[in-house]
């Protein structure tokens, strides 16, 4: 089925406050949305929402009239992506990746894996987390020091992608592990990476839109929270998320850019937990708060 992009052409200023009415409404949970500088001399800039062609009447009167309540003359705009599998032709030859003790590789790199290597194959395919982001090495570091500093007897991987980080911590220690994702079709990429890294129980695969389902009631509550999402929904989900933490829980933030690190502290902070550690990669950051 056909994706789309639905989207208006505006500057810095007015497709930041477009994307942060989006963020805020329940019903935009469910589909991607964000700002992309195109022109920066100019200051032209899009703000979009992605959706599969089944719910374009639904997603684009909502859009519409998100758009039209801040910006009256603003006209929205329609784009079908293409059905390439982007995240494989942009991986082709990618080499393998160490984070820690974690190599994560190919099923063409199996020779590089040493004998004391945490090995995970993952393919590059249509989830994000091969471990050759800034975010996901970074997480993968973080995760093995904090495993090795504190005890951790259930772990929630939230927006789990690939299910690179889950499979990591099961990898390390053998405890329970839930891995959520809004999107169906990254959960069943997910287990299907699992059972590739010989993993057929321990983790929970759950495609849960929100906090709301009754996944994290289910599983929870956590004492370690690996989340590997995006600054402002990370932000905005930080009351809820910490709400699932057992009392001594910890945290894992990523999918930061470096200069967004003071705001996510600061949402942070503002619910009880302090930062203990960053890891800087490539111009993003990785965040442990406890």
């Amino acid at each position: 089925m056909s994706e789309i992009r639905l989207y208006v052409t505006t500057g810095e200023k007015e497709a930041t406050r477009i994307l942060d009415a989006m963020t805020e409404e329940a019903d935009f949970e469910e589909f991607a949305v964000a700002t992309t500088e195109i022109d920066e001399k100019n200051n032209v800039w899009e703000a979009s929402v992605y959706c599969l062609a089944d719910d374009e009447g639904d997603v684009g009167a909502l859009f519409q009239a998100t758009v039209s309540g801040l910006y009256p003359d603003l006209v929205v705009a329609r784009e079908v992506i293409p059905d390439i599998d982007w995240i494989a032709k942009s991986l082709e030859g990618l080499k393998p990746v160490r984070a820690g003790r974690f190599l994560v590789h190919g099923s063409h790199d199996r020779d590089k894996v040493a004998i004391n290597d945490l090995a995970m194959e993952i393919e590059a395919g249509q989830a994000f987390g091969t471990g050759h982001h800034g975010t996901t090495a970074g997480c993968l570091e973080m995760i093995e020091q904090v495993v090795r500093s504190r005890t951790v007897t259930n772990a929630l991987d939230l927006g789990t992608g690939s299910g690179v980080l889950a499979i990591g911590v099961r990898k390390l220690i053998r405890v329970p592990v839930l891995a959520t994702d809004i999107d169906p079709v990254a959960t069943r990429v997910a287990r299907e990476n699992a059972r590739r890294n010989g993993i057929s129980e321990g983790i929970a695969f759950e495609t849960a839109p929100g906090f709301h389902s009754p996944a994290f009631g289910k599983h929870g509550p956590f004492d370690l929270i690996i989340a590997n999402i995006l600054a402002r929904p990370l932000m905005k989900m930080a009351p809820q998320l910490v709400s699932h933490l057992t009392p001594r829980g910890t945290v894992i933030l990523s999918g930061i850019l470096a200069e967004q690190r003071w705001k996510v502290l600061a949402a942070y902070n503002g619910v009880g937990m302090r930062h203990i550690r960053t890891i800087w990669r490539n111009g993003w950051v990785t965040i442990h708060l406890g």
